[in-house]
């Protein structure tokens, strides 16, 4: 589709926005599917929401998400969060839904239902989090936006944090994000071009338990509809471009009531303890491909070794150095690659450091798809 027309059906998109809906409400509720992608449809509701309980549940056809088989095809969603609609504006709503099987089971790709067990077993620690989604923008061609066709731009080097024609692309896209974001009420903190031409970073939180994965997940989702309107791909692919370029990630913060109160560095040097006896279990929950972009180079940690350190940037586990210095403070956990979801990395990190939980494991993670005929209508693909 030509950039014209694009500008031209969000023009006449915006007329229609305008009407009076006679009192109904939109209510967008989306859903993760088995790739690890965000999907959506809507609902009528007859007037405004002001409270989550008021929000029925709803179903779709898991056999084309693949979530589930077609001979017992209807998955449950059920919402936990909802947000002020950027798009649609008034009291339209985004809902942010789990979803459940028939049975009365969460499904297998539901990875919220066990961290959500997790951390209010945990509530008394007091976990806030702050993720920082690194992300890539492309073209319809795949390739990177504003890159020479099958080539390459100059090295990296002035595109982090650049400004002017030819350091960044796609300024326009990051800062309809950024607003949408901010009037669907996302925590979002700030954003940033990143190293690599083309892909940029934007972090949400701190955020208490559970919120952060709902936002966060809100705010991907947000980012798609955006880039839509423009004509533009998003991949969260921990290293889309092979070679010397960044790899993309989910650099996670992490402090407890304990690690922020007067002493708190012990706190701290205890959880490192606690991560790198588990190094196997995070790395297989922390992104798909992620041994891909953690090489040890371009800012990374080895795959498979576990280590830490104050203001080190090629350490699985970064210690702010004002932290340090005060005693007290986060950590930042860089090994979640991009495409990870806040859900498994955010319980992960409270299981590991707070102990496992009766009917959760967040180590937990569907390596086959077993819910899925052959014959379905849409086939799974890589996050």
């Amino acid at each position: 589709m030509a950039e014209s027309t694009i500008v031209s059906n969000t023009a006449n998109l915006s007329k229609y926005l305008k009407l009076d809906q006679k009192g109904s409400v939109i209510a967008e509720y989306v859903w993760i599917d088995s790739s690890g992608g965000v999907r959506s449809k809507c609902k009528t509701l007859k007037g405004k929401v002001s409270n989550i309980k008021e929000l029925p549940e709803w179903n779709f056809d898991g056999s084309s998400t693949g979530q589930a088989p077609g001979d017992n095809s209807d998955v449950y969603l059920r919402p936990v969060a909802f947000f002020p609609d950027p798009f649609r504006l008034g009291d339209n709503i985004l809902v942010m839904c789990e979803t459940w099987m028939s049975d009365g089971s969460p499904n297998a790709y539901n990875f919220r239902h066990d961290a959500a067990v997790v951390m209010e077993a945990h509530a008394k620690h007091e976990f806030w989090f702050g993720l920082e989604q690194e992300y890539t923008l492309l073209g319809f061609d795949g390739w990177p936006y504003g890159w020479p066709k099958n080539g390459f731009p100059a090295p990296q080097g002035p595109y982090y944090c650049g400004v002017g024609t030819g350091k960044v692309m796609c300024r326009d896209i990051v800062e309809s994000h950024y607003k949408a974001c901010l009037f669907a009420g996302i925590e979002i903190s700030g954003t940033n071009a990143e190293v690599m031409p083309a892909q940029w970073e934007y972090q949400v939180g701190p955020c208490k338990g559970i919120d952060l994965g709902d936002q966060l997940w809100m705010s991907r989702f947000l980012l798609h509809r955006v880039a839509e309107e423009y004509g533009a791909k998003v991949t969260f692919a921990p290293k889309p471009i092979p070679g010397d370029w960044n790899g993309a990630g989910l650099h996670t913060n992490v402090s407890t009531k304990e690690m922020r109160e007067e002493g708190g560095m012990k706190h701290i040097e205890a959880a490192m303890e606690k991560l790198s006896k588990r190094q196997k279990e995070h790395m297989e929950v922390y992104g798909e491909d992620n041994a891909q972009r953690m090489t040890g180079k371009h800012e990374t940690a080895s795959y498979d070794k576990f280590t830490w350190g104050v203001a080190n940037r090629g350490a699985s586990v970064r210690v702010n150095r004002q932290c340090a210095q005060e005693g007290k403070g986060y950590f930042e956990d860089r090994r979640p690659a991009s495409n990870a979801d806040p859900y498994q990395v955010t319980g992960i990190i409270v299981e590991t450091l707070c102990g496992q939980v009766e009917g959760a494991n967040m180590a937990k993670k569907v390596k086959e798809n077993p819910l899925v005929e052959q014959e379905m209508i849409v086939p799974i693909r890589k996050p």
